[in-house]
């Protein structure tokens, strides 16, 4: 672990935060390029193409963070947040191909390049990659949090699977979803870097509670991108979450408040996808107050992620940790 003096400059943004954790990330990419690599020509392939697609690493980011404010000084931690990459990436691959995604990241997916198929396959590669780095951790306690919220996430799809195109979904059932979709993942990252710093179970719980609340706050701020973002800064095109029929948190809201005319037009927006309406949805959601609303929801996960934080003790790495929660909402608007 890379220690910063006590003098370093205190994180304030995102780029704070990517210099302080840098050393450590170069360590962690280096590691998944060598776990990558495969004899079969394919999967080196669909590799490559995702290490380019690059992406702001900000679930093993969390993990090496976490570990900082513990005061982990061991290696540990940057195979543990090649496995935490390794299980997001799979879930990504298998989330594109279930969604008939063609965009991510401003990029080509891996399906509408080399075909569902080998993306499907080469998911799961990634996924028994991942456990094979965690046994070579030789850390029971480790491998069950990580397995157990492997299990989630897969439940997770599922729930999001039976919710496309029902618009009925409440505010409580969207929030079971991305619980297990996202949240679960920044939790156990984050408790991940407690357990490895030996820190008191109070201090481990509260370092899952702070990743499970920031994965609310980003995944809501995500949904709301949505709606007020462009393809260039999104990453993916705009509407997609419509055309996929997902009721997301902006659309519960707009429904809970909009007149039965737009009402309408939502539900069969929702039901039968509704890019060819686009901007009069978007409108209908605007007018009803669903995107304020919508970022009020996500500063509440985010001001609770900082409250979590606060029974850690003082450092670099624990301010690194309050200035993601606050960057999370942030890219909003």
């Amino acid at each position: 672990m890379t220690t910063m003096p006590a003098t370093a400059i205190r994180p304030t943004d995102f780029a704070d935060v990517r210099a302080l954790a840098d050393d450590d990330m170069k360590r962690v990419d280096s590691l998944i390029r060598h776990r990558l690599s495969s004899d079969v020509v394919l999967i080196n392939q669909i590799a490559d193409h995702i290490i380019a697609g690059g992406g702001k690493r900000l679930r093993p980011m969390l993990h090496v963070l976490a570990a900082g404010a513990a005061g982990y000084g061991g290696e540990q931690h940057i195979k543990l947040a090649a496995v935490i990459e390794f299980i997001h990436t799979s879930t990504l691959l298998h989330d594109d191909v279930v969604d008939e995604s063609d965009l991510r990241r401003g990029r080509k997916t891996a399906n509408a390049v080399w075909g569902n198929a080998a993306s499907v396959l080469v998911g799961d590669f990634l996924y028994s990659r991942s456990f094979q780095l965690m046994v070579e951790l030789d850390d029971m306690r480790v491998m069950r949090i990580l397995a157990d919220t492997t299990n989630t996430i897969a439940e997770g799809e599922v729930l999001q699977l039976l919710n496309i195109g029902n618009a009925d979904v409440d505010e409580a059932a969207y929030l079971a979803v991305i619980e297990r979709k996202t949240a679960v993942l920044f939790a156990a990252a984050t408790e991940l870097g407690g357990v490895l710093g030996g820190l008191p179970e109070e201090q481990i719980a509260a370092l899952r509670r702070y990743g499970m609340e920031l994965g609310y706050a980003f995944q809501i701020a995500d949904d709301l991108l949505d709606y007020v973002s462009d393809a260039d800064t999104l990453g993916k095109n705009i509407g997609d979450d419509l055309a996929e029929g997902k009721p997301t948190l902006p659309l519960i809201y707009a429904m809970q408040k909009a007149d039965p005319e737009q009402v309408q037009s939502l539900r069969h927006a929702i039901e039968h996808g509704g890019l060819d309406s686009l901007e009069r949805i978007i409108a209908s959601i605007r007018d009803s107050g669903a995107l304020d609303r919508t970022h009020e929801r996500a500063v509440f996960h985010a001001h609770a992620a900082r409250a979590a934080l606060e029974t850690l003790p003082p450092s670099t790495y624990r301010d690194a940790l309050a200035a993601l929660a606050d960057y999370s909402v942030q890219r909003s608007y």
